[in-house]
C-alpha cells in the first residue's frame, strides 16, 4: 500500500476535526490511561518517552494465537519469525539482546540472549496478560543493560481482595494452521487472602501462506519439497528423502504445541504488609527451524532435520510491599528465580553427517532480588532502589548416530565449563508534575561481572581458554514535557543507554550455515552505548475526540556490536564439523559507530458516537559509520510499517476492520552481516504488503461471548522482512468465552 494512501487517510481525520460539534457523547481517552509496571507508575500522555499500552480489553477481544502475534498486529512494534514458533520483536531498529523482555518486571534477558532473532516472547500466553506496556528509547535508567531500542514489559493478571469466587473459560479455533487453543483461569478472593490459577494449550499444526500473488512483487517461498526420512528394512538403516510437497501453500515441519501454567497467592496482614508468590511455567514440543528446513543445496534438501527442542521457561517471585512504609515512603522487595532450558538439534540430508544427529543443549538459572522504594518528596515522585542478577549457564553437546545409538563429542554453543554473569544496580528516578510542567530525572550505576571457561580447546585451538570482563556502567535520563494549552503537548527527552556483552556477544561459537560464516569468541569485546534524544508533541481537539501524537528520535551507538570478518592463529577458513565444508570466520567486533534515525506518528479520532479510526506509521534508517567514514546499512532495521482501522461498539458487541501495511525492504538496505537473511528473501529484496483483516465480538449473554473474524482476506502471500516464514493466509478464527 502506497504511503500517499495512508497519508491520505490520516489527513482525512484531521479534516473531521473541525466538524466535530459539542455534544455529550462519552469518550474514552485511552492515552490518558495509567498502568503500575512494576516499576513506575506510567501515564502515557503526560510521559517524556514514547510509550503504548496493549490493554487487557484490547488483547481479549482482537485475540491472536500468541504474544508475537498480539504484538505485530498492534503496528506498535515490529515482529520478525525465523519459524511459526517465534517472534523476535523490533523497536527502532534494535532486536533480541538490544531490546529489554520483562514479565512482571523481571528480565527475560539473560547471559544467552543473542543479538539475531529470538522466540523467548511466545512463552508469555497473551491469554494470561492484564496489560504490556511497550517502552520506547533507551530505558536502561530503569531496567539496566540492554534496554537500547525499548522495553516490553508483560504483566501477568493478579488476583484482588474481595473479589469472590470467579473464573473463565476460552477456546479457540484457526482455519490457517488448524489452531486448537484452550485456556481457563479461576480466582478466589477473600477479605485478607486471594488466589488465581490459569492454564492454557495450544495445539498449531504447519501453517498454511496465502494462495493470491502478492501485487507488490512475485511469488515466493513455496514449499515445493520437504526432507522425509524413513527406516529401510532391507539394510535395516534410516534413509533420507526429498519428498514433493502434495500442497506447496502448506509449511510442512512448522507444526508445533505449547502450554502455560500460572499460579498467584497474595496475603496481607493486619499490619498492611502485603506478601505474593508469583509462579509461572511454559513449555513446547519440539519447534521446527523452518527457514533452515528450506535450503537446498546439490539438488536436495540441506538438512534432513532442523529444530529447537522444548523451550522450558520457569519463574518464580516472591514479593513483600508495604504502603507508606516510613512516612510517606513505600517500600517494595522482588526476589525471583528463574530456569531456562532450550537445545538444538540438526542433522544434515548428505554428507558424512547424514546418519549423526547433533545437540546442542543450554541450562540457565537466573537468581535476583530487587528493593525498590518510592517516596512522595518535593511535590513528586521519587522511585530509587538497587537490585542483583546472578546467572549462569550450563552448555553440553553431542552427536547422536540414528542408526547405531553411537554418541560422540560435539562442539558446544558456549564454553563448556563454567559460565556466569553478575549484574550489580542502584538507580534513581525523579518525576514532578506542575501546572503546565511536567519533568524526569533519572540515573544508574552498576557493575557488571562476566566469565567464561573453555575445557575443550582442542578443535579451534583458542588462543585463551577463559574470558573474564569487569566492567563498570551508567545510565542517565532527563525528559520534559509542557502543557501549552489543554489542546497541544510538546514533549522532549534525552537518554543514555548501554548494553554490557554477555557470553552469547564473547563467547559463542555459531555456524550460519547458509552463508558458510562460523562465528567465533572474541574477548577483546567491549560495551556498546547509546544517546537518544526524543521530541515530540500530542495535538488533541477540544472536544477530546480528536488526538494525534508524533515522535522523532536520533539515536547514536558507540562502540557497535557488529560481526565481521576476523581470524583465528592467523587463518581466515576453518572446518568446523569435519565435514569438508569450509567456512568463513566471523566475530562480534567493537566497530566504530552507528546511528538509527526515524519517527512514528499515531492517530485516533471518534468519527461518530462509538466509530473510532486510529493507525500507526513507524519510520527507521540507520547506518553503521566505518574508519574511513563510509557509510553501510545497520542490521535489523525495518521498512515503514503500520496499521489503519475503524472500531465499532453498538449495543450488542464490538466490530473491528484494519489493515497492515509493509514497505519494501531494497537490496541495497540489506546489512552485510547476515542478520537480515537475505538468503530467505526474493533477490531483489523484500517486496512491500498489506492485509485486510475483520474481527468481531458479542457482549456476555448469560456470561458467554462469541467471537471470530477473518485475517488476510485477500490471502495475499507475503513475507514479513528477515523471517524464514511465509506469513499466514487468509484465516477464519472463532471460539467462545465463558466467564462465571
Amino acid at each position: 500500500m502506497k504511503v500517499k494512501i495512508i497519508l491520505l487517510a490520516f489527513m482525512g481525520s484531521i479534516s473531521s476535526w473541525s466538524q466535530t460539534k459539542q455534544d455529550t457523547i462519552k469518550t474514552q481517552n485511552i492515552e490518558e490511561i495509567k498502568i503500575h509496571s512494576e516499576k513506575i507508575n506510567v501515564n502515557k500522555q503526560q510521559n517524556s518517552s514514547q510509550v503504548e499500552i496493549i490493554t487487557k480489553e484490547k488483547i481479549e477481544f482482537q485475540n491472536f494465537q500468541n504474544t508475537a502475534d498480539m504484538l505485530s498486529n498492534s503496528g506498535a512494534l515490529f515482529v520478525q519469525k525465523s519459524q511459526q514458533g517465534g517472534g523476535s520483536p523490533v523497536i527502532r531498529g534494535f532486536e533480541a539482546s538490544r531490546v529489554l523482555l520483562l514479565v512482571d518486571g523481571v528480565r527475560m534477558n539473560n547471559l544467552i540472549f543473542r543479538a539475531g532473532h529470538l522466540q523467548n516472547v511466545i512463552t508469555v500466553d497473551e491469554n494470561l496478560l492484564e496489560n504490556t506496556l511497550i517502552q520506547y528509547g533507551p530505558t536502561s535508567t530503569l531496567y539496566g543493560s540492554d534496554a537500547l531500542g525499548g522495553a516490553v514489559n508483560m504483566l501477568t493478571k493478579k488476583p484482588t481482595f474481595g473479589s469472590g469466587l470467579k473464573g473463565n473459560v476460552v477456546t479457540r479455533y484457526s482455519s490457517v494452521n488448524e489452531e486448537k487453543s484452550g485456556y481457563f483461569d479461576f480466582s478466589y478472593g477473600g477479605k485478607n487472602w486471594a488466589s488465581l490459577t490459569a492454564f492454557s494449550y495450544n495445539d498449531f499444526g504447519d501453517m498454511k501462506m496465502g494462495k493470491k500473488k502478492n501485487h507488490n512483487g512475485d511469488y515466493f517461498g513455496e514449499r515445493v519439497y520437504y526432507a522425509n526420512t524413513y527406516f529401510d528394512p532391507n539394510t535395516n538403516l534410516y534413509v533420507n528423502e526429498n519428498v514433493e510437497n502434495s500442497d506447496k501453500y502448506t509449511q510442512v515441519g512448522s507444526a508445533y504445541q505449547q502450554w502455560n501454567f500460572l499460579q498467584k497467592f497474595i496475603y496481607k496482614t493486619n499490619s498492611n504488609w502485603k506478601h505474593s508468590i508469583n509462579f509461572q511455567f511454559s513449555n513446547s514440543s519440539n519447534i521446527g527451524r523452518y527457514d533452515r528446513l528450506t535450503e537446498r543445496s546439490g539438488g536436495n534438501m540441506t538438512f534432513a532435520e532442523w529444530y529447537y527442542g522444548p523451550q522450558k521457561r520457569i519463574l518464580g517471585i516472591y514479593t513483600i510491599e508495604k504502603e507508606d512504609f516510613i512516612g510517606k515512603t513505600d517500600f517494595r522487595v522482588d526476589a525471583s528465580y528463574q530456569k531456562v532450558e532450550e537445545s538444538r538439534h540438526d542433522r544434515r540430508f548428505s554428507g558424512s553427517n547424514k546418519d549423526k544427529i547433533r545437540n546442542q543443549m543450554e541450562e540457565v538459572d537466573v537468581f535476583s532480588i530487587n528493593g525498590q522504594f518510592e517516596s512522595k518528596v518535593w511535590n513528586g515522585n521519587l522511585y530509587y532502589g538497587i537490585e542483583n542478577y546472578y546467572e549462569t549457564l550450563n552448555s553440553t553437546a553431542n552427536r547422536v548416530n540414528i542408526n547405531t545409538g553411537e554418541i560422540t563429542s560435539a562442539n558446544t554453543r558456549y564454553p563448556d565449563g563454567a559460565n556466569s554473569m553478575m549484574r550489580n544496580d542502584a538507580y534513581v528516578s525523579f518525576n514532578k508534575k506542575m501546572e503546565k510542567w511536567n519533568f524526569t530525572l533519572g540515573g544508574r550505576v552498576g557493575y557488571t561481572q562476566l566469565k567464561s571457561e573453555l575445557i575443550d580447546n582442542s578443535t579451534f585451538q583458542f588462543p585463551f581458554t577463559t574470558i573474564e570482563q569487569n566492567n563498570f556502567t551508567y545510565s542517565a535520563n532527563a525528559g520534559l514535557v509542557y502543557n501549552t494549552s489543554e489542546n497541544f503537548i510538546l514533549k522532549t527527552n534525552i537518554g543514555t543507554g548501554y548494553r554490557a556483552p554477555n557470553i552469547d556477544d564473547l563467547a559463542k561459537i555459531f555456524d550460519t550455515s547458509t552463508n558458510s560464516i562460523l562465528i567465533i569468541p572474541n574477548n577483546d569485546l567491549g560495551p556498546e552505548k547509546t544517546v537518544t534524544t526524543d521530541f515530540g508533541f500530542v495535538v488533541k481537539s477540544a472536544d477530546n475526540k480528536h488526538n494525534i501524537e508524533t515522535t522523532y528520535y536520533y539515536t547514536t551507538i558507540k562502540n557497535a556490536i557488529v560481526t565481521k570478518e576476523f581470524s583465528l592463529n592467523g587463518q581466515t577458513q576453518i572446518d568446523n564439523d569435519n565435514d569438508g565444508i569450509s567456512s568463513t570466520i566471523f566475530a562480534n567486533q567493537n566497530a566504530g559507530n552507528a546511528f538509527i534515525t526515524g519517527f512514528s506518528t499515531s492517530l485516533k479520532s471518534t468519527l461518530y458516537k462509538n466509530l473510532i479510526l486510529s493507525g500507526n506509521f513507524n519510520y527507521t534508517l540507520g547506518r553503521v559509520i566505518e574508519d574511513n567514514n563510509s557509510r553501510r546499512p545497520m542490521d535489523h532495521i525495518p521498512p515503514y510499517y503500520g496499521k489503519i482501522g475503524v472500531n465499532y461498539k453498538p449495543n450488542w458487541g464490538e466490530l473491528e476492520a484494519y489493515m497492515l501495511f509493509n514497505g519494501k525492504k531494497r537490496l541495497k538496505d540489506y546489512s552485510t552481516s547476515g542478520e537480515d537473511n537475505l538468503q530467505y528473501a526474493p533477490a531483489n529484496g523484500m517486496y512491500a504488503w498489506e492485509t485486510y483483516n475483520f474481527k468481531a465480538s458479542s457482549k456476555d449473554l448469560a456470561g458467554f461471548r462469541i467471537y471470530g473474524g477473518v485475517e488476510n482476506i485477500l490471502d495475499t502471500q507475503y513475507r514479513v522482512f528477515a523471517s524464514g516464514i511465509n506469513a499466514a493466509g487468509r484465516n477464519f478464527y472463532g471460539g467462545v468465552k465463558y466467564s462465571f
